[in-house]
């Protein structure tokens, strides 16, 4: 796990490793939630750049009847 400090600003800085496994870029949108006891980080994408992403996603799932 790594470990950050928060600045008299209360700015974080995000790992580097972290920043390079999510391809992470300066000037990047993240969303701030809380959740249960923690704060989570949530890449805000645009539109445009998010295209293709469900190429190959399975689509013949089973429905409920009322579902249809």
């Amino acid at each position: 796990m790594n470990t950050v400090t928060v600045s008299p600003k209360f700015q974080v800085v995000i790992p580097k490793e972290i920043r390079e496994k999510f391809h992470v870029v300066p000037g990047e949108k993240f969303g701030v939630l809380p959740f249960e006891n923690r704060i989570e980080l949530i890449p805000i994408k645009q539109l445009k750049k998010m295209k293709g992403f469900l190429r190959g996603i399975k689509t013949d799932i089973l429905r409920e009847k009322d579902r249809l």
